[in-house]
């Protein structure tokens, strides 16, 4: 195949990153612009474009419409607990508050405790639940 040749000045940082990238690709330089000019002319270009774009913004709404479910699950359940909680639990007198506190506030640092252990293991209580709709 016959080609024509072109002289033209590129600014020194493209130029700089012309020639790394066709180090990094272990291609000739013409060789790069020859295609990224291809990409550039094409005629369906912007539809493959428009394509890669619409493929991924369906997979992010996928990933943030299976994030919606799990928080409005985690959010009933928070619900659900503490309205059984509170039904469960009536107030304290006022002579057990501060026995009551001292004792919550204890649990809860166990609490913390154990939910930093859980999550620096990498094992997810969510796990447990299987994939009913994610």
């Amino acid at each position: 195949m016959t080609r024509s040749k072109h002289t033209f000045r590129l600014p020194p940082a493209l130029a700089d990153q012309l020639a790394e990238y066709a180090i990094r690709k272990r291609v000739s330089q013409a060789l790069v612009v020859e295609t990224a000019l291809n990409s550039f002319l094409s005629p369906d270009g912007n539809e493959r474009m428009e394509a890669a774009f619409t493929r991924r913004m369906d997979k992010l709404l996928r990933a943030t419409d299976k994030l919606q479910y799990h928080v409005e699950v985690t959010n009933e359940a928070l619900a659900l607990f503490v309205r059984f909680w509170l039904t469960a639990n009536p107030p304290l007198p006022e002579s057990a508050r501060a026995s009551a506190q001292a004792q919550g506030k204890e649990r809860y640092e166990g609490f913390v405790e154990a939910l930093t252990r859980k999550l620096e293991s990498g094992s997810r209580f969510a796990g447990d639940f299987g994939n009913a709709k994610g």
